[in-house]
């Protein structure tokens, strides 16, 4: 296949007094010129074909085969996003109805009991934290261990699913810890810091398990 360019130069006569509309006649005819590529030749036992291609076209073709690469790199990143997205969004709800979750050590408890067990844990240990002194906050404070911890102990004591677990045993001890002092010193007595920091040292074990 050869490439010939017809780059004939096409000059009109000159007009006397119209140098300025020569000049502009001249160029015109220069770029149709050149803007004329003829693309090769095929033959054939029966027939000859020319391919005439207007130079306009062949900058559009380039300019198009340009732009579809990165447009088909951009649509396969965004459609491996939305795959990983619609992933996330099937795992959230799995995880939603699941009964089940994983502790910090990665084994699998009821997820109920988890919540639970974890309540008592931060509504005990700021009740023991709180200064007695300020005795509305105080006794706030109190009130919601109490209710956690009642909770706790009607849904989970005994209960032989979790019954085993460290952290049931930790907190277990905890609470009967505090109920012991509290049974032998009266409901109203002040905590010794040698109680409190035992029953905050099982809280802590209790929740490195939950």
């Amino acid at each position: 296949m050869a490439v010939v360019l017809a780059a004939a130069k096409i000059v009109p006569p000159p007009v006397a007094g119209t140098a300025e509309k020569s000049y502009k006649l001249e160029t015109e005819c220069k770029l149709q010129a050149k803007y004329q590529i003829k693309l090769g030749t095929w033959d054939s036992s029966t027939s000859r074909r020319d391919f005439l291609f207007v130079g306009g076209s062949v900058f559009s073709l380039i300019s198009l085969t340009c732009i579809s690469t990165p447009l088909n790199v951009l649509a396969a990143e965004k459609s491996s996003v939305e795959e990983e997205d619609d992933k996330g969004v099937i795992g959230a709800i799995t995880s939603l109805f699941d009964p089940n979750e994983k502790t910090k050590l990665g084994k699998v408890l009821p997820k109920a009991y988890l919540k639970s067990a974890r309540e008592v844990v931060k509504t005990l240990r700021e009740s023991l934290k709180e200064d007695p002194k300020d005795i509305a906050k105080f006794r706030r404070t109190a009130d919601a261990a109490k209710e956690s911890i009642r909770d706790y102990l009607g849904n989970w004591q005994g209960q032989l699913g979790v019954a085993k677990e460290e952290s049931y045993v930790m907190l277990e001890r905890a609470i009967r810890s505090l109920a012991r002092f509290y049974s032998k010193a009266g409901p109203s007595a002040p905590l010794p810091e040698e109680v409190k920091s035992e029953i905050l040292d099982d809280l802590n074990s209790a929740e490195e398990f939950l």
